[in-house]
């Protein structure tokens, strides 16, 4: 398999595979505010679709959806003095009478719908207009309410135009960067690595005309740009101008990243080069052909029961959870995984592992969930794989032991409204 065809193959596997069932949603709701304030039945009329789904750049198991509705005019008197909480309540009344079983609720600056694998913030605004174009006014109900300015079409346009400059790769690297930090936990907003995208592509010329059979410089260079930004809080997004926000320094993460690439440009061409892929990008990547097949047919003593967490549920990740395992042995003093690594020093059998939750930033209501996955020929040789997702029991720890040699692996996930949106590891060499 050429780099060109596993590119290839990589991008089909991150198109989102349920744009009708998206797109019946937005109508939905557009006819509910249609009906309450314009006394229509247009499931078109007076939205928008925006954020990442808008500008294209959402891949497979998209959750987070963004919808502007556009209020008439008329009712700016409405709401326009201190009624912000009154304008969202309204979206919400009209959305429920509508759908009465649906979960809807008003947050802090949109009223969001909740279905069984996705989620749509509904933003109410009154759209004006200067000399850069079209603008919205959106309600803000915090410390007694206030109204903020966006400018989403702007965003869209600028993409767009950008895209088209660069032989459409730039949107495809923006679902690249998407499958990166879900699979390495990276809290990135999809504006944030939109923008970064953005940036990186207008910073060279060398990608305007590449196809498929570049991704894998393309990959290693975007990952480079990404690991040598500064520290800031904020960038400028395309089009618009307006701030993002940076939640959590992704530098390091990105060198990571960048350094994984140059071992899967190195293996050009052997069997490992898919895998050495998948530790970038996560299973969306393809497998070398020939690869699953050989695994099935394979005879072996022992049972592949590893589970994984994508297979359950769509990953979004845009918060942290942090790890961290206490060592403890009877007649020893207590000691930090972390510390025992970061010094070198060998981790026997024997030993007591109490895995914890050491800080998250995940608001409340969200569910945790564990994994324990122990890998190597011993692990084989006693039929011990393991890697089942497992609930946690309400403690945020998870106690082990070092029962054998091997690498093994514990991972973390947090869970809200249907959806993983922090995950942390750690991994335990035992000696």
């Amino acid at each position: 398999m050429s780099v060109s065809d596993m590119f290839k193959d990589f991008l089909d596997n991150l198109k989102v595979d349920n744009a009708e069932r998206i797109s019946s949603r937005y109508g939905e709701i557009t006819a509910s505010l249609n009906k309450k304030f314009r006394d229509s039945e247009s499931k078109e009329a007076n939205s928008l679709r925006v954020g990442s789904y808008g500008r294209y750049t959402g891949i497979k198991g998209i959750s987070d959806l963004d919808m502007l509705y556009i209020m008439p005019k008329g009712a700016w008197d409405t709401y326009k003095n201190g009624q912000q909480t009154q304008l969202l309540t309204d979206v919400k009344d009209a959305i429920k009478a509508r759908y009465p079983s649906t979960n809807i609720r008003v947050d802090r600056l949109v009223v969001t719908v909740t279905y069984k694998d996705f989620h749509v913030e509904v933003q109410p605004v009154f759209e004006n207009f200067d000399d850069g174009g079209s603008f919205f006014k959106y309600p803000d109900t915090y410390n007694g309410g206030s109204w903020k300015i966006t400018k989403p079409r702007q965003e869209m346009r600028e993409i767009k135009k950008l895209n088209e400059q660069k032989n459409r790769n730039l949107r495809l690297l923006c679902k690249m960067g998407r499958a990166w930090k879900n699979k390495h936990g990276v809290a990135m907003g999809g504006l944030l690595i939109d923008t970064l995208a953005y940036n990186f592509m207008k910073s060279t010329s060398f990608y305007d005309n590449k196809s498929f059979l570049y991704f894998d410089y393309l990959s290693r260079d975007f990952f480079n740009y990404l690991a040598e930004q500064p520290c800031q809080d904020i960038y400028k997004a395309p089009g618009s101008n307006q701030n993002v926000k940076v939640k959590k320094k992704f530098q390091k993460k990105a060198r990571q990243a960048y350094n994984l690439c140059l071992k899967a440009i190195d293996a050009r061409g052997t069997e490992s080069e898919n895998n050495k892929w998948k530790k970038v990008y996560g299973r969306s990547f393809p497998a070398k052909q020939g690869v699953q097949e050989a695994v099935a047919k394979a005879g072996r003593g022992w049972r592949n029961t590893e589970e994984f967490i994508e297979d359950t549920y769509p990953e979004d990740i845009k918060f942290t959870v942090s790890l961290d395992c206490d060592v403890s042995q009877n007649g020893f003093r207590e000691n930090s995984l972390i510390n025992i690594i970061m010094k070198g020093l060998p981790l026997r059998r024997q030993k007591r592992l109490n895995f914890k939750v050491v800080s998250h930033d995940v608001p409340h209501p969200f569910s945790l969930k564990w994994k324990v996955l122990n890998r190597g020929e011993e692990a084989q040789k006693r039929d011990c794989i393991r890697g089942q997702i497992e609930d946690d029991d309400g403690s945020m720890k998870k106690t082990e032991s070092t029962d054998f040699k091997g690498e093994h692996l514990v991972e973390c996930y947090a869970v809200k409204d249907g959806v993983v949106v922090a995950k942390s590891k750690i991994d335990v060499p035992i000696q």
